[in-house]
């Protein structure tokens, strides 16, 4: 696609109609990050790229129409971000973290609240237990601290114990607190005036529409963007089945550096950082630890945003669908099945064109028949 892989523009903007679009096509039924990209790299553009969705839905197996994101539902999720001084940023725009964008689905649009310039600044994330030990607290806070004065921004998850304890001791040098509901959400209620405060003098991040109630599984996908944010995470207390611990394995997947902070073995909290450390995550018992270990990646070329879009794709020419014959289809749905496969795979074993292979994953994910995973995998949702 022309312009698929134009390096943006230092400080590029989407244009109001390009943020709305943009929206509109995120806020589709079924349309996630990964959908979202394949689409606008298919059709050239979002607005063409929803003109598709019932077409390719149908295509798929849907036999019911697909809701659409209206313009007037899509203006008033922006007037209601602007209600509570939230704003709507987009990868490469100034407030999105460089990092976040180096995923692979990474959210192509955010809200953020609060000194966006702390987004671009080299980030740490620390996380742990919610009945986080007072001695576990007062390490976070002690690393926090010195994290923040050796130029680093700390995040978390704004849960309480470890998570509570890390904003606090950075809240002064400027903190980031990524939710799982809306920006004006508070979970827990405890931390109202804590978030209020990095809303105000940190930066509030989140991938949910002002006014979302977090759920249930709105906390992974919380989780994955804590550790996409940053370049690594410091865990310093996790039972064995802890959110801290998927957090830890988001980091491993992403190619972040994973750090933890040993613990007794009497204590159910230290279970899961010292597991980690048998998998080979770096020993922390100081913040020099954290500080020589990222030395390295400091010295990269971290901060360029890859491209994705461009800024001038809502211009281009709508590109038609591919002619795809039925053997085509039937072939790449006999090569899908509950166990997650790689799409370069699917294409090797069907011989069926790339980008119909991709086109015919569209339409099964937009009817509401295929998962996505990490690392391009896919896979078929029983019926």
């Amino acid at each position: 696609m022309a312009g698929q892989n134009r390096e943006p523009e230092p400080g590029r903007r989407l244009t109001n109609a390009q943020r709305l679009t943009w929206l509109r096509l995120l806020r589709s039924e079924n349309v996630g990050p990964a959908t979202f990209r394949a689409l606008v790299n298919q059709f050239g553009g979002a607005q063409a790229a929803i003109d598709a969705l019932p077409d390719l839905s149908r295509r798929g197996g849907r036999t019911y129409g697909i809701r659409l994101c209206s313009i007037d539902d899509a203006e008033a999720e922006l007037a209601a971000a602007k209600r509570i001084g939230a704003k709507l940023v987009a990868q490469g725009e100034r407030g999105y973290p460089p990092a976040l964008a180096h995923l692979d689905a990474p959210p192509p649009l955010i809200y953020v609240k609060g000194r966006d310039e702390l987004a671009g600044m080299p980030i740490v994330s620390i996380v742990g237990a919610r009945n986080g030990s007072a001695a576990g607290q007062k390490f976070t806070r002690q690393i926090a601290n010195a994290l923040c004065l050796e130029g680093f921004v700390v995040a978390s998850g704004l849960a309480r114990g470890i998570d509570t304890a890390a904003h606090i001791a950075s809240l002064d040098h400027g903190t980031i607190a990524v939710v799982a509901g809306g920006i004006d959400k508070v979970y827990p209620p405890e931390n109202e005036v804590l978030q209020e405060r990095i809303g105000e003098c940190g930066l509030l991040i989140s991938e949910r529409f002002p006014g979302h109630t977090p759920r249930g599984k709105d906390f992974p996908r919380r989780n994955r963007i804590i550790s996409g944010i940053a370049l690594g995470v410091l865990v310093v207390e996790a039972a064995q089945r802890s959110g801290s611990l998927i957090t830890a394995r988001f980091a491993g997947e992403q190619g972040r550096e994973v750090f933890a902070v040993p613990g007794s073995p009497l204590d159910p909290r230290a279970a899961g950082t010292n597991s980690l450390l048998k998998q080979g995550a770096t020993l922390v018992t100081s913040a020099r630890d954290i500080v020589d270990a990222l030395a390295p990646i400091l010295g990269r070329d971290t901060d360029r945003t890859p491209p994705v879009f461009s800024s001038s794709d809502e211009d281009e020419t709508p590109r038609p669908l591919p002619d795809i014959v039925q053997t085509e289809r039937e072939r790449v749905l006999e090569a899908l099945g509950p166990s997650p496969i790689d799409i370069d795979e699917i294409i090797r074993c069907t011989g069926v064109e790339t980008r119909k292979v991709h086109i015919v994953l569209l339409e099964l994910d937009l009817a509401g028949r295929l998962q996505r995973h990490s690392r391009q995998l896919v896979s078929l949702i029983d019926p």
